[in-house]
């Protein structure tokens, strides 16, 4: 059972879903900042910074840490921590990268809870795929051509690596191992060779990187974001803006001096 949305954090024996953002921590909502620190529990994932910490230094902390390919929690012991922490009647926040309902098992989770009759309300965050194209300047939807986006990972529960054509825009999580299987996949579907792709590891965060290239060169990208978590724009969204628009990341007062100069000249 679910309490209202509008809780502003964890109560005995309750459990917090807090979606923790992208990457650096300054990028947590201020609800689910409050509600973290409240918590005398906390669950959180792998790739959580650890300046979280800072905003709940009375909880206990536990790494419950999941990547690909490497040694992950178990997403059973993990639904028990939840029910054994909510039963001792404790203020349980699990702390989830990104947003909780995008590829984060949050119905797993929920219903070990509903089965053992505690209560929960989630907190959004700002999943990957919206830092990744706040970051890098490229709206993922465009007025007149780019008016659905898909967000997919390639990868399916029984380990088969799948690609389709579903949206204008697609964004792939989990891929950056597979990208050059992604690139084939891709053509495979539909997409044209030369559809662009903008690849992202690390969105939001201080060492983000960027790559720009097409569905037959995706493969390219592996050297580059090699070890790093990375999220995989394809289609429309990918696109670069015109030249004229600053660049993503560009010193602010260097367009604040533009912009002074056009005024001055008119």
């Amino acid at each position: 059972m679910s309490t209202s949305a509008l809780s502003t954090g964890p109560q005995p024996g309750h459990v917090c879903f807090i979606g923790a953002g992208p990457g650096a921590a300054d990028l947590i909502t201020l609800r689910g900042a409050k509600a973290l620190g409240q918590a005398t529990v906390v669950l959180f994932d792998a790739l959580t910074d650890p300046g979280f910490q800072a905003l709940a230094p009375q909880a206990l902390w536990v790494d419950v840490g999941k990547r690909g390919f490497c040694d992950s929690t178990a997403q059973a012991h993990i639904n028990a921590l939840l029910v054994h922490y909510g039963r001792q009647g404790e203020r349980v926040a699990r702390l989830k990268g990104g947003d909780p309902s995008v590829f984060g098992r949050l119905e797993e989770e929920i219903e070990a809870l509903a089965a053992a009759g505690l209560s929960y309300v989630v907190i959004p965050g700002i999943t990957a795929a919206l830092a990744a194209a706040a970051a890098t300047g490229r709206p993922l939807t465009r007025r007149g051509w780019g008016r659905s986006v898909a967000l997919s990972t390639a990868m399916t529960r029984e380990g088969a690596f799948t690609a389709g054509q579903r949206a204008d825009t697609e964004v792939f999580y989990m891929a950056g191992r597979q990208l050059a299987a992604l690139s084939r996949r891709l053509l495979e579907a539909g997409w044209a060779a030369d559809t662009p792709v903008l690849v992202v590891s690390r969105a939001g965060c201080a060492d983000q990187s960027q790559s720009d290239h097409t569905v037959a060169t995706l493969a390219a990208a592996v050297v580059l974001h090699a070890g790093r978590p990375t999220v995989v724009t394809v289609g429309v969204g990918a696109r670069a803006l015109s030249p004229q628009a600053p660049a993503a990341g560009a010193d602010l007062s260097e367009i604040e001096g533009h912009h002074a100069e056009a005024l001055a000249s008119t």
